[in-house]
């Protein structure tokens, strides 16, 4: 049995709960994937599964489609790979993974995605730097202002904030509470935003440092009165 599946961002939208509460959601179609090699340790130095994305048209070249005539299933664009549950059953080439037999109702999730790009930007939009005043003559208005001393150490270190490529990373969101499971259309809706544009492939597991749900806190009122 495996962590993961691989997924695709459809969009947002919001939940209506028993409770009338509103819940911020995102739609994903979780799979279904296929086995398409099994990393051992013996052999590999550990133990993971590549995962095929199933559903398209791709044609492959002959390094890729060799790689899954090894496997006897259909070549795949996109592939990931995922850890394995200790204990459980060593999955084979070709095995199905499908999103009803993995995750359940009511769980914590990480989903890893890739950011929206956003080209170069400075840092302003980039780190929110508040940028100085717009009047009374002002030449100061969205520069990064000083970036170093110029006696000591004379150079930039390394961190400082300035302007420069922003967004396309790699983005991990934890503790995502799966709201619905529907098997049939193998769609998965969990509460919150997830990263990228819609139609991105994402990676969704099973949360590694899962948070219980926090519970409300009844708070008692002062007493009226002399302390």
């Amino acid at each position: 049995m495996v962590n993961g599946i691989i997924g695709k961002k459809i969009g947002m939208t919001q939940l209506f709960l028993e409770d009338g509460t509103v819940e911020p959601a995102t739609v994903l179609q979780a799979g279904p994937c296929v086995v398409v090699q099994a990393k051992l340790a013996e052999r590999d130095g550990y133990e993971a599964v590549q995962l095929g994305l199933v559903g398209g048209k791709y044609k492959a070249n002959k390094a890729i489609a060799g790689h899954h005539k090894a496997a006897n299933v259909p070549a795949t664009r996109v592939r990931r790979e995922v850890k394995r549950v200790a204990g459980g059953e060593q999955p084979k080439p070709g095995d199905s993974v499908v999103v009803g037999a993995l995750f359940n109702q009511g769980e914590r999730v990480d989903v890893i995605g890739t950011s929206k790009g956003h080209g170069f930007q400075g840092v302003v939009k980039r780190h929110h730097f508040g940028g100085g005043v717009a009047t009374h003559g002002s030449m100061f208005h969205r520069a990064p202002g000083s970036i170093g001393a110029s006696s000591y150490p004379s150079r930039v270190v390394k961190g400082m904030r300035m302007g420069g490529h922003m967004g396309q990373d790699r983005v991990t969101v934890r503790n995502l509470k799966v709201l619905r499971i529907d098997a049939d259309n193998n769609l998965m809706v969990v509460r919150g935003a997830v990263p990228g544009a819609n139609g991105g492939y994402v990676l969704i597991r099973k949360a590694v440092a899962a948070k219980p749900e926090p519970q409300p806190q009844l708070q008692e009122k002062p007493k009226k009165g002399k302390k």
